[in-house]
Protein backbone atom coordinates (compact mmCIF):
# COMPACT_ATOMS: atom_id res chain seq x y z
CA UNK A 1 0.00 0.00 0.00
CA UNK A 2 1.15 3.45 -1.04
CA UNK A 3 1.92 6.14 1.52
CA UNK A 4 0.90 9.54 1.32
CA UNK A 5 3.90 12.23 0.84
CA UNK A 6 2.19 16.24 0.55
CA UNK A 7 4.11 18.36 -0.99
CA UNK A 8 4.11 22.48 -1.77
CA UNK A 9 6.73 24.31 -3.48
CA UNK A 10 7.45 28.13 -3.00
CA UNK A 11 5.20 29.86 -5.21
CA UNK A 12 2.72 31.68 -3.33
CA UNK A 13 -0.43 34.56 -4.25
CA UNK A 14 -1.06 38.02 -2.59
CA UNK A 15 -4.05 35.75 -1.28
CA UNK A 16 -1.34 33.40 0.88
CA UNK A 17 2.11 33.83 1.98
CA UNK A 18 4.26 30.94 2.68
CA UNK A 19 3.67 30.32 6.14
CA UNK A 20 -0.48 30.00 5.14
CA UNK A 21 1.05 27.01 2.40
CA UNK A 22 2.94 25.52 5.58
CA UNK A 23 -0.28 25.70 7.60
CA UNK A 24 -2.64 24.19 5.22
CA UNK A 25 0.60 21.07 4.48
CA UNK A 26 0.54 20.14 7.98
CA UNK A 27 -2.79 19.88 7.98
CA UNK A 28 -3.24 18.00 5.46
CA UNK A 29 -0.74 15.53 6.58
CA UNK A 30 -2.41 14.85 9.77
CA UNK A 31 -0.38 16.92 12.52
CA UNK A 32 -4.17 17.11 14.77
CA UNK A 33 -4.38 13.67 14.70
CA UNK A 34 -0.51 13.11 16.00
CA UNK A 35 -0.81 15.48 18.74
CA UNK A 36 -2.99 14.90 22.12
CA UNK A 37 -3.75 17.51 24.38
CA UNK A 38 -0.57 18.56 26.36
CA UNK A 39 1.32 16.45 24.77
CA UNK A 40 4.79 16.94 25.13
CA UNK A 41 6.37 17.13 21.53
CA UNK A 42 9.67 17.33 20.64
CA UNK A 43 10.70 19.16 17.52
CA UNK A 44 13.95 17.24 16.21
CA UNK A 45 15.54 19.91 13.89
CA UNK A 46 19.35 19.86 12.95
CA UNK A 47 20.42 23.75 14.25
CA UNK A 48 23.35 24.38 11.94
CA UNK A 49 27.10 24.38 12.75
CA UNK A 50 28.13 28.12 13.50
CA UNK A 51 29.35 29.32 10.16
CA UNK A 52 26.88 26.86 8.16
CA UNK A 53 23.34 29.11 6.55
CA UNK A 54 22.32 25.81 4.72
CA UNK A 55 20.04 25.04 8.09
CA UNK A 56 15.96 25.12 7.76
CA UNK A 57 14.79 28.78 8.88
CA UNK A 58 13.82 30.01 12.55
CA UNK A 59 10.55 31.82 10.83
CA UNK A 60 9.82 28.46 9.03
CA UNK A 61 9.70 26.42 12.16
CA UNK A 62 8.05 28.48 14.34
CA UNK A 63 4.89 27.76 12.01
CA UNK A 64 5.13 24.31 12.71
CA UNK A 65 5.74 24.96 16.19
CA UNK A 66 2.48 27.36 16.29
CA UNK A 67 0.59 24.69 14.56
CA UNK A 68 1.57 21.98 17.68
CA UNK A 69 0.05 24.36 19.99
CA UNK A 70 -3.19 24.78 18.08
CA UNK A 71 -3.60 21.21 18.22
CA UNK A 72 -2.99 20.83 21.98
CA UNK A 73 0.57 20.29 22.36
CA UNK A 74 3.55 21.53 24.21
CA UNK A 75 6.46 21.66 21.63
CA UNK A 76 10.26 22.26 22.28
CA UNK A 77 13.21 22.17 19.70
CA UNK A 78 15.66 19.30 20.56
CA UNK A 79 18.76 17.91 19.21
CA UNK A 80 21.13 15.51 20.31
CA UNK A 81 24.88 16.68 21.14
CA UNK A 82 27.69 15.82 18.24
CA UNK A 83 30.28 13.32 18.46
CA UNK A 84 32.85 15.44 16.97
CA UNK A 85 34.12 18.64 18.80
CA UNK A 86 32.73 21.63 17.77
CA UNK A 87 30.18 24.69 18.31
CA UNK A 88 27.01 22.14 19.29
CA UNK A 89 29.41 18.99 20.98
CA UNK A 90 27.96 19.91 24.59
CA UNK A 91 24.68 21.67 26.10
CA UNK A 92 26.07 24.91 26.80
CA UNK A 93 27.88 25.27 23.39
CA UNK A 94 24.75 23.99 21.49
CA UNK A 95 22.19 26.27 23.16
CA UNK A 96 24.41 29.09 22.52
CA UNK A 97 25.20 28.39 18.83
CA UNK A 98 21.50 27.61 18.27
CA UNK A 99 20.52 31.38 19.35
CA UNK A 100 23.19 32.57 17.40
CA UNK A 101 21.36 30.97 14.34
CA UNK A 102 18.46 32.39 15.01
CA UNK A 103 16.40 29.57 17.44
CA UNK A 104 15.34 32.06 19.99
CA UNK A 105 12.44 32.51 21.90
CA UNK A 106 11.31 35.62 20.34
CA UNK A 107 11.58 33.94 16.74
CA UNK A 108 10.16 30.60 17.31
CA UNK A 109 8.24 30.83 21.16
CA UNK A 110 9.25 27.84 22.17
CA UNK A 111 12.09 26.25 24.61
CA UNK A 112 15.30 24.44 23.04
CA UNK A 113 16.17 21.07 25.44
CA UNK A 114 19.55 19.23 24.85
CA UNK A 115 18.00 15.84 24.97
CA UNK A 116 21.19 13.96 25.19
CA UNK A 117 22.09 16.57 28.38
CA UNK A 118 25.09 17.87 29.30
CA UNK A 119 28.25 16.12 27.31
CA UNK A 120 25.91 13.74 25.53
CA UNK A 121 25.51 11.06 28.21
CA UNK A 122 21.81 11.37 28.95
CA UNK A 123 20.61 8.29 27.13
CA UNK A 124 17.96 5.39 27.25
CA UNK A 125 18.94 2.26 26.68
CA UNK A 126 16.58 -0.01 24.66
CA UNK A 127 16.89 -3.51 23.68
CA UNK A 128 16.37 -4.49 20.41
CA UNK A 129 17.59 -7.60 17.91
CA UNK A 130 19.10 -5.79 14.53
CA UNK A 131 21.82 -7.57 12.35
CA UNK A 132 24.34 -4.87 13.94
CA UNK A 133 23.09 -4.02 17.17
CA UNK A 134 21.56 -5.14 20.06
CA UNK A 135 21.78 -2.14 22.23
CA UNK A 136 20.52 1.47 20.96
CA UNK A 137 21.29 4.56 23.46
CA UNK A 138 19.09 7.13 22.34
CA UNK A 139 18.69 10.40 24.18
CA UNK A 140 16.31 10.66 26.93
CA UNK A 141 14.49 13.99 26.16
CA UNK A 142 13.14 12.72 22.77
CA UNK A 143 12.31 9.17 23.74
CA UNK A 144 10.41 10.28 26.93
CA UNK A 145 8.43 13.27 24.85
CA UNK A 146 5.13 12.01 23.97
CA UNK A 147 5.35 12.45 19.79
CA UNK A 148 7.55 14.31 17.72
CA UNK A 149 7.91 15.88 14.56
CA UNK A 150 10.75 15.48 12.94
CA UNK A 151 12.19 18.85 10.84
CA UNK A 152 14.78 18.14 8.39
CA UNK A 153 16.78 19.56 5.98
CA UNK A 154 17.29 17.61 3.11
CA UNK A 155 20.55 17.88 1.39
CA UNK A 156 23.77 16.08 0.93
CA UNK A 157 25.59 13.48 3.12
CA UNK A 158 29.44 12.37 3.02
CA UNK A 159 28.19 8.76 4.20
CA UNK A 160 24.77 8.18 3.76
CA UNK A 161 24.31 9.71 0.07
CA UNK A 162 21.64 12.43 1.31
CA UNK A 163 20.23 13.60 4.80
CA UNK A 164 16.79 13.73 5.35
CA UNK A 165 14.13 12.41 7.92
CA UNK A 166 15.89 8.46 8.55
CA UNK A 167 19.12 10.59 9.09
CA UNK A 168 17.68 12.99 11.24
CA UNK A 169 16.10 10.13 13.44
CA UNK A 170 18.60 7.82 13.39
CA UNK A 171 21.72 9.52 14.01
CA UNK A 172 20.35 12.82 15.41
CA UNK A 173 18.56 11.07 18.06
CA UNK A 174 20.86 8.90 19.32
CA UNK A 175 23.72 10.06 22.39
CA UNK A 176 27.07 10.16 21.74
CA UNK A 177 27.99 6.86 22.74
CA UNK A 178 24.96 6.23 20.20
CA UNK A 179 27.04 8.05 17.69
CA UNK A 180 30.41 6.72 17.86
CA UNK A 181 28.49 3.01 17.68
CA UNK A 182 27.32 3.89 14.16
CA UNK A 183 30.36 5.34 12.96
CA UNK A 184 33.41 2.99 14.60
CA UNK A 185 33.93 -0.55 15.59
CA UNK A 186 37.14 0.49 18.05
CA UNK A 187 37.95 2.86 20.46
CA UNK A 188 39.01 6.40 20.11
CA UNK A 189 42.85 6.85 19.39
CA UNK A 190 45.02 9.23 20.90
CA UNK A 191 47.54 11.15 18.23
CA UNK A 192 50.23 11.34 20.10
CA UNK A 193 52.07 14.31 18.84
CA UNK A 194 49.15 16.47 20.05
CA UNK A 195 48.89 15.00 23.57
CA UNK A 196 49.69 17.29 26.04
CA UNK A 197 49.69 15.02 28.76
CA UNK A 198 47.42 17.20 30.60
CA UNK A 199 45.07 14.51 32.28
CA UNK A 200 41.82 15.89 31.68
CA UNK A 201 40.59 12.59 30.35
CA UNK A 202 41.77 10.87 32.93
CA UNK A 203 39.24 12.38 35.61
CA UNK A 204 36.31 12.06 32.93
CA UNK A 205 36.25 8.25 32.03
CA UNK A 206 34.10 6.65 33.89
CA UNK A 207 35.39 3.28 33.62
CA UNK A 208 39.63 4.50 33.93
CA UNK A 209 40.06 2.97 30.59
CA UNK A 210 42.69 5.57 29.84
CA UNK A 211 46.00 5.94 31.37
CA UNK A 212 49.54 7.71 30.88
CA UNK A 213 52.14 6.11 29.13
CA UNK A 214 55.41 7.75 28.19
CA UNK A 215 53.82 10.73 29.34
CA UNK A 216 51.28 10.46 26.63
CA UNK A 217 47.17 9.31 27.20
CA UNK A 218 46.70 5.54 26.04
CA UNK A 219 42.94 4.36 25.89
CA UNK A 220 42.75 0.68 26.70
CA UNK A 221 40.31 -1.09 23.73
CA UNK A 222 39.42 -3.76 26.17
CA UNK A 223 37.78 -1.28 28.94
CA UNK A 224 36.51 1.33 26.90
CA UNK A 225 33.04 1.41 26.63
CA UNK A 226 32.67 4.09 24.11
CA UNK A 227 30.99 7.38 25.08
CA UNK A 228 32.99 9.25 23.61
CA UNK A 229 33.15 11.49 26.17
CA UNK A 230 37.00 12.31 25.93
CA UNK A 231 36.86 13.19 22.25
CA UNK A 232 34.85 16.08 23.73
CA UNK A 233 36.84 17.08 26.98
CA UNK A 234 40.38 16.96 25.04
CA UNK A 235 41.64 20.39 24.92
CA UNK A 236 43.95 19.95 22.17
CA UNK A 237 41.81 17.31 20.39
CA UNK A 238 44.64 14.68 20.97
CA UNK A 239 41.54 12.49 21.11
CA UNK A 240 40.06 11.33 17.84
CA UNK A 241 37.40 8.94 16.41
CA UNK A 242 38.82 6.04 14.37
CA UNK A 243 35.88 6.05 11.28
CA UNK A 244 36.46 2.65 10.25
CA UNK A 245 33.23 1.67 9.43
CA UNK A 246 32.24 0.66 6.29
CA UNK A 247 29.35 2.78 4.15
CA UNK A 248 26.87 -0.13 3.88
CA UNK A 249 27.31 -1.11 7.41
CA UNK A 250 27.01 2.92 8.49
CA UNK A 251 23.67 2.84 6.61
CA UNK A 252 22.06 -0.20 7.78
CA UNK A 253 23.03 0.76 11.71
CA UNK A 254 21.78 4.05 11.55
CA UNK A 255 18.10 2.66 10.39
CA UNK A 256 18.20 0.59 13.16
CA UNK A 257 18.92 3.37 15.57
CA UNK A 258 15.72 4.94 13.45
CA UNK A 259 13.62 2.01 14.56
CA UNK A 260 15.25 2.09 18.28
CA UNK A 261 14.12 5.95 18.26
CA UNK A 262 10.57 5.09 17.11
CA UNK A 263 10.09 2.46 19.72
CA UNK A 264 7.76 4.19 21.91
CA UNK A 265 6.50 7.08 19.42
CA UNK A 266 4.07 4.24 17.42
CA UNK A 267 1.16 6.86 15.21
CA UNK A 268 2.86 9.66 17.24
CA UNK A 269 5.28 11.02 14.64
CA UNK A 270 5.23 13.52 11.72
CA UNK A 271 8.00 14.09 9.15
CA UNK A 272 8.71 17.65 7.77
CA UNK A 273 11.78 17.77 4.63
CA UNK A 274 12.40 21.06 3.52
CA UNK A 275 14.03 20.65 -0.06
CA UNK A 276 15.56 23.86 -0.19
CA UNK A 277 19.16 25.50 -0.37
CA UNK A 278 20.29 21.77 -1.27
CA UNK A 279 23.56 21.69 -0.28
CA UNK A 280 26.23 19.12 -1.36
CA UNK A 281 27.30 18.81 2.69
CA UNK A 282 26.00 18.19 6.48
CA UNK A 283 24.68 21.05 8.40
CA UNK A 284 27.34 19.66 10.24
CA UNK A 285 30.07 21.57 8.50
CA UNK A 286 30.85 25.24 9.33
CA UNK A 287 29.80 26.56 5.74
CA UNK A 288 27.84 25.95 3.66
CA UNK A 289 28.67 25.30 -0.39
CA UNK A 290 26.24 26.43 -2.97
CA UNK A 291 22.75 24.23 -3.82
CA UNK A 292 22.94 21.42 -6.78
CA UNK A 293 20.11 21.95 -7.91
CA UNK A 294 16.90 25.28 -7.04
CA UNK A 295 14.83 25.17 -4.52
CA UNK A 296 11.78 22.90 -4.81
CA UNK A 297 9.37 22.77 -1.68
CA UNK A 298 8.43 21.33 1.30
CA UNK A 299 7.02 17.53 1.75
CA UNK A 300 5.51 16.51 5.24
CA UNK A 301 4.10 12.24 5.94
CA UNK A 302 3.81 10.14 8.21
CA UNK A 303 6.28 7.63 6.74
CA UNK A 304 9.79 8.58 7.38
CA UNK A 305 10.76 5.68 3.92
CA UNK A 306 8.80 7.08 1.65
CA UNK A 307 9.11 11.05 2.78
CA UNK A 308 13.22 10.47 1.64
CA UNK A 309 12.04 8.78 -1.29
CA UNK A 310 9.99 11.35 -2.50
CA UNK A 311 12.27 13.94 -1.45
CA UNK A 312 15.32 11.80 -3.65
CA UNK A 313 13.12 11.40 -6.38
CA UNK A 314 12.22 15.08 -6.73
CA UNK A 315 15.66 16.75 -6.40
CA UNK A 316 16.80 13.49 -9.38
CA UNK A 317 14.10 15.16 -11.11
CA UNK A 318 15.61 18.36 -11.46
CA UNK A 319 18.72 19.81 -13.65
CA UNK A 320 21.69 20.43 -11.68
CA UNK A 321 23.46 23.60 -10.99
CA UNK A 322 26.46 23.21 -13.05
CA UNK A 323 28.34 25.65 -10.99
CA UNK A 324 27.95 24.19 -7.80
CA UNK A 325 30.02 21.13 -6.33
CA UNK A 326 27.54 18.65 -8.73
CA UNK A 327 30.25 17.99 -11.84
CA UNK A 328 28.53 15.21 -13.16
CA UNK A 329 24.95 13.33 -13.57
CA UNK A 330 23.79 17.26 -14.00
CA UNK A 331 20.89 16.19 -16.22
CA UNK A 332 16.69 15.67 -15.08
CA UNK A 333 16.17 12.31 -13.97
CA UNK A 334 20.02 11.85 -13.33
CA UNK A 335 21.03 10.22 -9.62
CA UNK A 336 22.44 14.06 -8.03
CA UNK A 337 23.55 12.17 -4.80
CA UNK A 338 25.78 9.40 -6.59
CA UNK A 339 26.80 12.42 -8.49
CA UNK A 340 28.39 13.64 -5.58
CA UNK A 341 29.30 10.64 -3.64
CA UNK A 342 29.88 7.56 -6.30
CA UNK A 343 31.14 5.09 -3.69
CA UNK A 344 27.40 5.60 -1.55
CA UNK A 345 24.72 3.12 -2.14
CA UNK A 346 22.65 5.85 -0.83
CA UNK A 347 18.87 3.90 -1.82
CA UNK A 348 20.55 0.67 0.57
CA UNK A 349 18.97 2.77 3.55
CA UNK A 350 15.40 3.16 1.57
CA UNK A 351 15.40 -0.54 1.30
CA UNK A 352 16.97 -1.83 4.76
CA UNK A 353 14.44 0.44 6.18
CA UNK A 354 11.48 -0.82 4.06
CA UNK A 355 12.73 -4.54 5.56
CA UNK A 356 11.91 -3.41 8.90
CA UNK A 357 8.95 -2.18 8.56
CA UNK A 358 9.40 1.43 9.52
CA UNK A 359 7.92 2.30 6.03
CA UNK A 360 7.47 1.82 2.22
CA UNK A 361 9.20 3.33 -0.65
CA UNK A 362 6.04 3.69 -2.84
CA UNK A 363 3.95 6.90 -2.43
CA UNK A 364 1.59 9.49 -3.67
CA UNK A 365 3.19 12.63 -4.29
CA UNK A 366 -0.02 14.70 -3.19
CA UNK A 367 0.58 18.56 -4.42
CA UNK A 368 -0.87 21.35 -2.49
CA UNK A 369 -1.93 24.00 -4.16
CA UNK A 370 -1.96 27.66 -3.72
CA UNK A 371 -5.22 29.81 -2.69
CA UNK A 372 -5.46 31.68 -5.96
CA UNK A 373 -6.26 35.84 -5.61
CA UNK A 374 -9.27 36.84 -7.30
CA UNK A 375 -9.44 40.61 -8.32
CA UNK A 376 -12.33 42.75 -7.77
Amino acid sequence: MKSKVYFIDFRVTPRENIFGKIGRLLEEAGLSKIISDRDLTALKIHFGERGNTAFIRPVYVAQIAEAVKKAGGSPFLTDTNTLYAGTRSDAPSHLKTAIKNGFTYSTVEVPVVIADGLRGASETVINSKGKHFKKFYIGSEIYNADAMISIAHFKGHELAGFGGALKNIGMGCASRKGKLAQHSTVSPKVKRKLCVACEDCLSHCAVSAISMKDEKASINNDTCVGCGECILICPSEAIQIQWNQSIPVFLEGMIEYTKAALDNKKDKTLYINFINSISPACDCADYSDSPIVHDIGIVASTDPVAIDTASADLVNSKKGIESSALTTNLGEGEDKFKGLYPAVDWPLQLKYAEELGIGTRSYDLITIDPLRWKQG
